[in-house]
């Protein structure tokens, strides 16, 4: 693939470490106050320009990338996946947000600085509820240090200064389904108090088509060889709101609280084809599924602040939230000859109710030092009960009883911000964090305690008198085990091999382990930013990581109480080290400024661009391809906008490309993971400043998402998988209103 954009990039940030010359600062546009008239004596508030993206960018000690409203709805998105796809950076792989091409537990997804509840799905929140987002490439002591590839930092609308009436409608279009979705925000300010409630309703449906063909060998040693076809009709349908009002209790004393609502529902119905070729002739079955579930949550929050003399403030925060997720699946096989062979009945429902608490204290610390304090603490009651029935028999006696667990989590930290000139900023923090769990299984109790203490240190020097800044980071961060992974609960692998006999290898049960270790990174950063004069950006940042502790899934034949004779069981465990490196470079900006010989100064045309390089090597696994899992090689992400001068319109396209490439995940197994190309494109008529009509297309270049993996046994024989899914386009039309 030859990409000109990304190596002409490549060139400016090389280009622009050497000189390190001054730039002369851009001045701050504001709009001017207004004048009283002489005749009326009238109270005049006078109030900062707002610091653009940039501004707030540079004069961040740590590394930090902002993201404003105006680059949040440019494309019309209805869920935020769509919207984090194409930050510089972040890559979409299996529908979460990964950093650094690192695996999405390795990245701390924030809802206004507290971590994100598990089961949430990025898909649920609208774009038009989010204030901002902050994308921050290293741990700071004030937040959680679980972000060893970094932090994504969501921050929900504030209350307004100005009166807000705005509606966004709109439909969207896929495979001939047609889904409405309508959002509305709400706000004013009475005196001394603001308020504002966004709400967004949407309705989701989709057609999806699977591939999947596999070729194993049985208990006996005989190899089959199966082919399934999934057609999944699905249907959702959901909303959320997050209300918020601000109180100005008077000189230097405000209270705000903020609320997070949440649900959806879905329906999912589908046909599943099998065909199985083995020793002595074909078999095939057919399985007809009904799935349909709600997923719920409430977060809402308190927050004081008080500034004191002297310059020292004190916050305060309460919170609490509350999850649940119910599902019921049924499932119906049928044999080539139409007869029932298994009816399958599978509930689980799981809720969790929480409670959080902070306090954080800040004073000035000799001169030009300032020196915050902080406590945290939070309580979490999670319950789960789940049950599968296959032809009226429960696949896991015993475990089919409802479990609970506790987790508590206690952080106190400390950090100091230092203006040392005015060239050189420095940062230096420590962070100590236990997360404590207990669950009450069938097997009995189970307990995991882990402390990590975490020093964090950043740097930021200003050449010259210029705006350019060298960063560098020395950090230490984590990754701590989920629930998930440290319950000893099993789940069962009943894929052409029933519960009561043997499986192999390839085809595993799965449990958790409750003696798990957090995995423990020490990571350099270097970075060099070129800000230029009318507003673009030129930067080029390195990193490494040293992991400790890796975890990874170990199979081995068990004796288990859920079957008659041995199995095959995968479970996490912390087996080795790992490290990891890469280079990310970034532009954006004017044509103009970006390429003065290619384009005049004044041509509304901005271009952005971003590519990334990534390598890993975990030990104890042998090479070439023994990198992190999921980690690609390399990632291009591509964007232009362009507004016209004689018509009210705006367009613009997007792309983002990572290649094909295959992991090494043990000694015996070896994934693929095929290419991913997406492009986006926008249109945009303005009618007037408060109504605009937007056409938007996604996908336009569709590929089938294509994956595998192959397992080789103990007596050489190999074994695996591959999995094909179409992906489709879809064109949405949007209409905004602001009254």
């Amino acid at each position: 693939m030859t990409v000109v954009f990304p190596l002409r990039l490549l060139y400016a940030c090389l280009a622009a470490v050497h000189p390190l010359g001054a730039v002369l600062a851009q001045p701050v546009r504001g709009e001017p106050a207004e004048t009283p008239a002489p005749t009326q004596l009238q109270r005049v508030e006078v109030q900062a320009a707002q610091r653009s993206d940039n501004d707030l960018r540079r004069q961040s000690t740590a590394a930090k990338i902002v993201f404003s409203r105006e680059e949040l709805t440019r494309y019309g998105d209805t869920n935020m996946s769509d919207v984090l796809k194409r930050l510089p950076g972040v890559n979409m792989q299996g529908g979460a947000p990964r950093m650094r091409g690192l695996g999405a537990g390795f990245t701390l997804i924030l809802i206004n600085g507290e971590p994100a509840p598990p089961g949430f799905s990025l898909d649920n929140l609208s774009p038009s509820q989010i204030e901002r987002i902050e994308v921050s490439r290293g741990p700071t002591a004030e937040n959680s240090a679980q972000a060893v590839a970094g932090t994504i930092n969501i921050i929900l609308k504030e209350a307004p200064k100005n009166r807000q009436r705005e509606w966004r409608m709109g439909l969207n279009e896929a495979q001939g389904r047609i889904t409405p979705w309508v959002n509305f925000t709400y706000g004013d300010k009475e005196g001394d108090l603001s308020y504002s409630l966004p709400v967004s309703a949407y309705q989701s449906r989709n057609l999806n088509q699977t591939a999947v063909q596999t070729q194993s060998l049985d208990a006996r040693g005989g190899r089959l060889v199966q082919a399934a076809r999934y057609l999944d009709d699905g249907e959702g349908r959901g909303f959320n709101a997050s209300p918020r009002l601000a109180w100005r209790l008077g000189d230097n004393n405000n209270l705000s609280w903020q609320t997070f609502i949440n649900r959806h529902d879905w329906l999912s119905q589908g046909l599943t084809r099998v065909d199985v070729s083995q020793g002595q002739g074909p078999l095939s079955r057919e399985e007809h599924y009904d799935s349909r579930g709600r997923w719920q949550m409430l977060r809402s929050n308190l927050h004081w602040t008080r500034s004191l003399a002297d310059n020292r403030s004190l916050e305060l925060r309460l919170g609490g939230q509350g999850w649940s997720r119910d599902w019921r699946s049924q499932l119906q096989g049928l044999d080539a000859n139409g007869a029932p062979v298994l009816d399958q009945l599978s509930r689980s429902y799981s809720e969790e109710q929480g409670l959080t608490a902070s306090a954080k204290y800040k004073r000035p610390l000799w001169e030009a030092h300032a020196l915050a304090m902080g406590a945290e603490a939070e309580y979490r009651r999670r319950s789960d009960s789940r049950s599968q029935l296959d032809n009226g028999a429960e696949q896991l006696p015993g475990f089919d009883v409802p479990f609970k667990a506790n987790i508590s989590r206690l952080a106190v930290y400390a950090q100091d911000e230092w203006d040392i000139n005015t060239q050189w900023s420095g940062y230096a923090g420590l962070r100590a964090e236990t997360i404590s769990t207990a669950s009450k299984e069938p097997g009995g109790e189970q307990r995991n305690r882990s402390q990590v203490v975490t020093p964090l240190l950043h740097l930021a020097y200003k050449p010259g008198k210029g705006r350019d800044v060298l960063r560098a980071s020395l950090t230490r961060s984590y990754r701590a085990p989920n629930l998930n992974q440290l319950l000893a609960r099993p789940s069962v692998n009943s894929n052409l091999y029933p519960t009561s006999g043997p499986n192999i290898e390839s085809s595993p049960d799965r449990t958790g382990n409750p003696n798990l270790r957090p995995e423990l990174a020490l990571g350099l950063d270097l970075a060099f930013e070129k800000y230029l004069q009318a507003g673009g950006l030129l930067s080029i940042s390195a990193f490494h990581r040293r992991i400790d502790g890796l975890i990874r899934s170990a199979t081995t034949l068990e004796t288990v109480s859920w079957a008659a004779v041995p199995r095959w069981v995968a479970r996490p465990t912390n087996l080795t080290g790992a490290s990891t490196s890469g280079v990310e470079m970034e532009a954006k900006g004017r044509a103009g400024e970006l390429f003065p010989s290619a384009f005049e100064a004044g041509v509304p045309l901005d271009l952005r661009a971003s590519l990334s390089f990534y390598r890993s090597n975990v030990a104890g696994i042998p090479g070439p391809d023994n990198r992190l899992e999921s980690q690609q090689p390399y990632a291009v992400n591509l964007g232009f906008d362009y507004r016209a001068t004689a018509l009210p319109i705006s367009f613009g396209g997007s792309m983002a490309y990572t290649p094909a490439y295959a992991v090494q995940q043990s000694i015996e197994q070896r994934n693929t993971q095929g290419l991913s190309r997406k492009f986006d494109a926008y249109a945009q008529w303005r009618f007037s400043p408060a109504m605009s009509l937007r056409l938007s297309a996604r996908d336009l270049l569709p590929l089938e998402d294509s994956s595998s993996s192959s397992y080789l046994d103990a007596n050489g024989n190999e074994q695996g998988s591959q999995t094909e899914r179409r992906l489709v386009r879809s064109v949405g039309l949007q209409l905004e209103i602001k009254l």
